[in-house]
């Protein structure tokens, strides 16, 4: 028999916790201690990934630009230096800021941009020689218009946009997580792991998908 991932629900509990945002907060960090998962079971396993690799590279050194940024990453590590774009004062499709940065950010933001090879050119221009785009997307979730959604990718897919935007293949690391489980379970609603939910990933069936690009050590175009 085919082996699929166990699905589950943490019911009454979640919805209680969700339903007070106050409680929420108070209770993350004990809830997660005894294994009740409080992140987005779609990005769970992304930003354990994503988070060690950045740590590798040393926070406390590095000029961070995050596009379209939420709270995650901020609230997570002490950079050099956090600067951080919003939709639509700053359309990085069609902008570009005049410096450079050592990593640029982009999470759960390329499916809603409808010219994103545009938008890896200007992301990889922002970069210093070196420097680390960071992207995640999703893949097997609903469509969800804020304000619009154009866009999926695998990790072929993913490569293949951030090689036209100029990053060489060999700088190029992708990675997917996700599994039957996961893709129900977030049919109707953004939904936390719980208790429940399942880790365990099926290769044909990724959630999220993401990548580290780094800009060639010798490019010379960069700004500063």
């Amino acid at each position: 028999m085919e082996n699929v991932c166990d699905s589950g629900d943490a019911g009454f509990l979640v919805s209680f916790v969700r339903s007070r945002p106050a409680l929420k907060q108070l209770l993350r960090r004990p809830l997660e201690r005894v294994g009740f998962g409080t992140t987005d079971w779609v990005r769970e396993v992304m930003y354990e990934e994503c988070f060690a690799y950045l740590n590798r590279l040393g926070p406390q050194n590095l000029e961070v630009l995050e596009i379209s940024a939420g709270p995650q990453w901020r609230q997570n590590f002490s950079f050099r230096s956090y600067a951080e774009t919003q939709f639509p004062e700053f359309d990085i499709c069609s902008q570009a800021l005049p410096r450079t940065f050592d990593v640029i950010i982009a999470d759960q933001v390329f499916e809603h941009l409808p010219w994103p090879y545009r938008a890896v050119k200007n992301v990889h221009a922002m970069l210093r020689p070196g420097g680390v785009f960071i992207i995640a997307t999703p893949f097997l979730v609903r469509v969800h218009n804020v304000p619009i959604d154009c866009n999926r990718w695998t990790e072929t897919g993913l490569s293949h946009l951030l090689q036209e935007g100029g990053f060489l293949p060999s700088n190029i690391e992708t990675r997917s997580w996700g599994n039957r489980a996961c893709v129900v379970g977030n049919f109707k609603r953004w939904r936390k792991r719980g208790f429940f939910g399942s880790r365990c990933n099926e290769a044909n069936f990724p959630v999220m998908v993401w990548a580290y690009a780094r800009r060639a050590p010798d490019d010379g175009d960069g700004r500063r």
